[in-house]
């Protein structure tokens, strides 16, 4: 699965339920470690609240994903919060929900009714984008095929994220392109079709 749902941007939101705040993060992340610093960092931030719950799932497969109700009764908080990271059907994304208690219990189902209203509000804040797999492709060529390899190189990044991750111009030039998964194959071909054009896997 080349292609899958994301956030992009961080989105925030405030949800209120019998004097109970619930401050809710939607954030982007890249690894299960980007999503556990964030959450490590939240958590440092609000250390002075009651609860601070989250879920994340990453991965285009979107099957690495974990939840946690941070002290609230088992299911009540990172479950609900997953929840909606699930049917936004998105990936590559942390949400945190922060409780400040307001005195008055809410009970399991008032619990699991803000925590997903919560966690709701901060993912529509943040916005839904289409995300692409990555790949790198690494060729070599002769200089004077330069011409030919820029042109092409360049007609994609006009209208696809395919761009130079890195290059070396000499005699024999290489050039290291980053690129959607899913166009690999094509820009594969249409590269290795220029003369003198020598690709590594």
């Amino acid at each position: 699965m080349a292609r899958f749902l994301t956030i992009p941007k961080t989105g925030e939101a405030v949800y209120r339920e019998k004097m109970s705040r619930f401050l809710s993060f939607a954030l982007p992340v890249a690894s299960v470690d980007d999503a556990k610093d964030t959450i490590a960092l939240y958590a440092n931030e609000y250390h002075d609240a009651r609860h601070v719950c989250w879920a994340y799932m990453v991965g285009a497969d979107r099957l690495t994903y974990l939840s946690s109700d941070n002290g609230e009764p088992s299911g009540t908080a990172g479950k609900p919060i997953l929840g909606q990271i699930n049917s936004m059907g998105l990936t590559d994304v942390v949400v945190i929900v922060v409780r400040y208690f307001g005195g008055i219990k809410l009970g399991t189902s008032g619990l699991i009714t803000a925590y997903r209203e919560a966690a709701r509000m901060a993912l529509e804040e943040a916005g839904i984008v289409e995300g692409r797999e990555m790949s790198v492709l690494t060729f070599t060529f002769p200089y004077l095929s330069m011409n030919e390899v820029m042109k092409l190189v360049k007609a994609y990044a006009v209208s696809e994220p395919v761009s130079i991750a890195s290059q070396e111009f000499d005699n024999t030039c290489s050039i290291t392109l980053s690129l959607p998964l899913d166009l690999r194959p094509e820009i594969k071909a249409r590269i290795g079709a220029v003369a003198g054009v020598s690709l590594s896997e």
